[in-house]
């Protein structure tokens, strides 16, 4: 399928603000939707006029908060919306980003998006969902969460994956004829992740020493699915593309 003209729910966030570089950069026609550009996904404000002659919707949008039911709930108001907003303006398919072990969680925001992939098979749009391992600009926010001169960070495995590579990858599914829509019978559910094992607590010691700040990792316990996070349930599987920087070479092209 031939597209030109996309719109990016989330285009100003972390990772939104990726997907739409990648789209200018390849040429193609980028309709920024965010509350920064007048369009609501959650009210509906704005929204018919900005997917007027959209091919494709790529959904980065996200929830600002760990809290369960606020996400669940901002995932089910934003994704009905994007699908019956974009179906009465003739959109082809909607693109969504989730996250690595989705389907595992049983809390947390992790588990929100349960609802979020769920809410999109079963929309009126042909749906395609790419999961994600945490970006490494998340590292950055754990630091700045912090009370005090002390960092207390998670030794949660993980396997850290830069905003820019998802971003690509996201482009990538849009643009891909062959593609299937989710759930396709036998085949996974596409994954992108880093190319390097390692825990949360070692990268932010990483950048806990460019910035000055002490780090100390601790155990998992009183996270949600502390227990599944330690067995590596939200690490990729088999058939993850693996791609971009490590944190550490993404570090060392910091500004």
């Amino acid at each position: 399928m031939s597209v030109s003209k996309f719109a990016v729910a989330g285009a100003t966030g972390r990772l939104g603000r990726h997907v739409v570089d990648v789209l200018a950069e390849r040429g193609d026609q980028v309709v920024r939707m965010s509350r920064a550009t007048g369009v609501d996904i959650i009210t509906g404000e704005g929204l018919a006029e900005a997917l007027t002659g959209v091919d494709v919707i790529i959904d980065v949008a996200s929830w600002h908060a760990s809290d369960q039911e606020a996400a669940t709930e901002f995932f089910r108001t934003a994704t009905r919306n994007l699908h019956e907003f974009g179906q009465k303006a003739g959109v082809g398919q909607i693109v969504v980003v989730s996250i690595i072990g989705t389907d595992r969680a049983t809390a947390g925001f992790i588990a929100a998006q349960q609802v979020h992939e769920e809410a999109n098979v079963s929309g009126p749009l042909p749906a395609r969902i790419l999961r994600a391992a945490q970006f490494h600009e998340f590292v950055g926010q754990l630091l700045d969460w912090r009370q005090g001169d002390v960092a207390y960070v998670p030794a949660l495995p993980t396997q850290l994956v830069s905003c820019r590579t998802v971003a690509e990858e996201l482009v990538d599914l849009a643009t891909d004829a062959d593609a299937p829509t989710q759930p396709a019978p036998g085949t996974p559910i596409p994954e992108i992740a880093g190319p390097r094992k390692e825990t949360m607590a070692e990268a932010a010691t990483l950048l806990g020493t460019r910035r000055g700040i002490k780090v100390v990792g601790v155990d998992n316990s009183g996270l949600p699915d502390a227990e599944l996070a330690a067995s590596g349930a939200f690490l990729p599987g088999p058939h993850a593309k693996l791609a971009g920087p490590s944190f550490q070479e993404w570090l060392d092209i910091q500004p």
